[in-house]
């Protein structure tokens, strides 16, 4: 085991479209959806223990230890690879909102795997360490591989989107903790809409279907949209969380519209990324 400690960048995702295209037998959604990373992140620290724990340092308010994604994470893969020698210290910097839409707590997982596959010298593929993430989530794959994605199924089956734009987003962060269980059983849910191509999304296609039901949940979400419809062109909401984002051509377009949303919003801008800055941390090709 390497000695040396690890300290991982895990990166927010924003949907750029969600569309939802049937249901499983199990009650699980059939999506299409598009992912790309944006650099705000949260951070993960490593450090190897060499008495066969794993724990973390700070736990998150009201979450149990062992609930935690990065503990979970952690302790799948050590049972994946049969060695209860191995140990971990995680400490988890938290910068992103939970409950945002932009998989916080996916990232952290995948991030926590994708490391913990380099300070224990596991050398398990990304396929492998993915088909272990898919167990704790159905966005941690994406995560794991670390590319831009089209992503089906429940958003596991991936197709790398290398070549998107990267513009400057602006997101915003309403004050309110949207129920993705609620949003995804209600009667107002459409679930029979046509699959598109990703032909399709580039020309313009890049709906949310689930945007009118947490609208009416939720109506502070429609406020944001419309405030920050005032600076962005067709600004949207993040999978089926909180948050919602407008793209911008540079910088400092984005800084303009945060400065004149920022009295009464809780933003940031951020870079979008088809590279994950976790997989450029490793070196992972």
């Amino acid at each position: 085991m390497s000695v040396k400690s690890l300290r991982l960048p895990a990166p927010a995702k924003l949907n750029l479209m969600l569309r939802v295209v049937g249901r499983r037998p199990d009650g699980y959604h059939l999506l299409q959806t598009v992912f790309q990373f944006i650099d705000r992140c949260d951070w993960i620290e490593l450090a190897p223990r060499h008495d066969g724990a794993i724990k973390l340092s700070s736990p998150i308010p009201g979450v149990p230890e062992e609930s935690d994604l990065t503990i979970r994470a952690a302790k799948r893969l050590r049972q994946a690879v049969g060695n209860e020698a191995l140990g971990v210290q995680i400490t988890v910097e938290k910068n992103l909102p939970m409950g945002g839409g932009l998989g916080g707590g996916s990232s952290d997982a995948a991030t926590t795997l994708l490391g913990l596959n380099t300070l224990w010298g596991l050398g398990l593929s990304m396929d492998e360490l993915a088909s272990l993430g898919l167990q704790l989530g159905a966005d941690v794959p994406v995560f794991v591989h670390g590319w831009a994605a089209w992503g089906e199924g429940v958003g596991e089956e991936l197709i790398p989107l290398p070549d998107l734009p990267e513009p400057w987003y602006l997101v915003m962060n309403p004050p309110c903790h949207v129920a993705t269980g609620a949003i995804f059983s209600s009667d107002e849910l459409t679930r029979d809409n046509k699959p598109i191509t990703i032909a399709d999304f580039v020309a313009g296609r890049q709906e949310n279907h689930c945007l009118p039901v947490v609208v009416k949940a939720y109506p502070e979400i429609g406020d944001a949209l419309k405030a920050l419809g005032q600076y962005a062109i067709s600004p949207k909401l993040t999978g089926t969380g909180c948050c919602v984002f407008g793209a911008f051509e540079s910088e400092a377009e984005a800084q303009i519209a945060a400065r004149g949303l920022s009295s009464n919003w809780s933003i940031f801008v951020a870079k979008g990324l088809n590279r994950s800055p976790t997989h450029e941390a490793l070196e992972i090709a």
